[in-house]
């Protein structure tokens, strides 16, 4: 199966700077869920980039990396339901490696629906 190139996760929609991560942290409005807690605030960038933070008190490394691929998978596909151009970043709580994969998209479908997000 090929990957569509415009549905690709490439550098440019990624948080890469500690000071981007700062800058929501202090502007930044927060949306919590059962596995995750969501900071988003309008980009200084020309389109919607994603952050994510997976601690060790999460689980082990397969759990984290789990968590990650899993949010990476659902910001692919749905990104062009934001509108505008956000910067979010999502911070796994401690219980996300417990929570199936359905569980955690749920989650996150929750955090885009409070972030205003369409339903296309």
């Amino acid at each position: 199966m090929q990957r569509h190139l415009n549905q690709r996760f490439v550098k440019a929609q990624r948080l890469l700077k500690r000071s981007e991560y700062q800058r929501l942290r202090t502007q930044g409005r927060k949306v919590h869920t059962g596995p995750f807690i969501a900071v988003n605030q309008e980009s200084t960038a020309d389109r919607t980039r994603l952050g994510i933070t997976v601690s060790r008190k999460v689980g082990k490394a397969v759990s984290r990396n789990r968590i990650k691929r899993v949010t990476r998978e659902y910001f692919r596909k749905n990104r062009r339901r934001i509108p505008g151009q956000r910067d979010i970043h999502i911070i796994a709580k401690q219980g996300a490696a417990e929570r199936t994969n359905q569980e955690l998209f749920a989650s996150l479908e929750t955090i885009f629906r409070k972030m205003g997000a369409s339903n296309d």
